[in-house]
């Protein structure tokens, strides 16, 4: 019993130092078995690294196979020197050897530089072994895509442009649709306009105002102007002549012929100057006008001059 209370102490102990236990005490305390499990992670020990160098050479030489230099087409060369800077007499970092491996350009450079001088040896060589560099002019290469996923893309596109075609005859359609509807409200408003038209007439008519019945032909009369390109409805109007209440005014009170217009001035009337004078016109000729035109027209007596005259009398 004591025992028990012993170890349940330590435990509450050590369960209450655990956030101040170091890692050193939190080691021997989980190989002595004091820590629950779940709380930590246990430790892994690192893997040793080993430098199997026989193994190493043997895998080299399973891999390793004396073929011609034609089947491996490798080389190892050096980096062209620099013909630019070398002609400016300048020696660059790349022909010293000096290369930084952190400088970007550098090491881009280097790698640009190596390939060159790799291609300048190895074209010769190709031509000593009878090996064309360029491609043929009737040349097809193996397509990256096979027959299946082409025919796949065609498909898709050829959906794409059937739907393109589709929503283009929707959009005919609907603008066919906006102008037969145009179309439709112009012809209704024009049969309202002849119609308004016609019942103007006919009141005309009832009242006597006119005598005619052309209004009764409607359409038939359109279409023979329509056909024979008749001038519009003045053309027709002076066709006609004057209407029948017209007609008998001039009968009963004569016509007094033109009025509109009569006082304007014609090229004739503008040209002619026999009855021009020119004592007349500036005043000149010795005669009075008095007032309303009149020649030698006596003045009125005044008031008083009147006065007298009627008291005389």
């Amino acid at each position: 019993m004591e025992d028990f209370e012993e170890e349940s102490a330590s435990g509450s102990e050590s369960e209450g130092n655990d956030s101040v236990m170091s890692d050193g005490e939190l080691q021997e305390a989980f190989a002595k078995g004091l820590l629950k499990p779940g709380l930590n992670i246990p430790l892994e020990a690192r893997k040793k690294a080993v430098n199997n160098v026989e193994g190493l050479k043997q895998c080299l030489a399973d891999f390793k196979k004396d073929l011609a230099w034609v089947e491996r087409l490798d080389l190892a060369s050096r980096p062209l020197p620099d013909i630019m800077a070398k002609a400016d007499g300048k020696l660059t970092t790349l022909d010293s050897g000096e290369i930084h491996a952190e400088d970007d350009f550098q090491r881009e450079m280097y790698f640009y530089r190596q390939a060159q001088a790799a291609v300048l040896e190895a074209l010769p060589r190709l031509k000593k072994f009878n090996i064309s560099t360029k491609r043929p002019e009737d040349y097809f290469a193996e397509m990256a895509k096979t027959d299946h996923h082409m025919q796949k893309i065609r498909t898709k596109l050829l959906a794409k442009q059937a739907s393109m075609e589709k929503s283009e005859k929707a959009k005919q359609l609907r603008e066919l649709r906006k102008y037969g509807k145009k179309v439709q409200t112009d012809v209704l408003q024009k049969r309202q306009k002849d119609k308004k038209a016609m019942m103007t007439a006919v009141k005309k008519y009832q009242k006597g105002m006119t005598d005619k019945l052309d209004f009764m032909d409607g359409d038939q009369e359109k279409g023979k102007k329509g056909a024979s390109g008749a001038a519009g409805p003045n053309a027709a109007k002076k066709k006609r002549g004057p209407n029948a209440k017209r007609q008998y005014k001039d009968q009963r009170f004569g016509f007094g012929g033109k009025k509109r217009g009569s006082k304007w001035n014609t090229k004739e009337s503008h040209d002619d100057m026999s009855g021009f004078r020119s004592k007349a016109a500036h005043g000149k000729s010795g005669k009075n006008f008095g007032k309303g035109g009149k020649q030698g027209a006596s003045k009125r007596p005044g008031k008083n001059a009147r006065k007298k005259m009627k008291n005389r009398s």
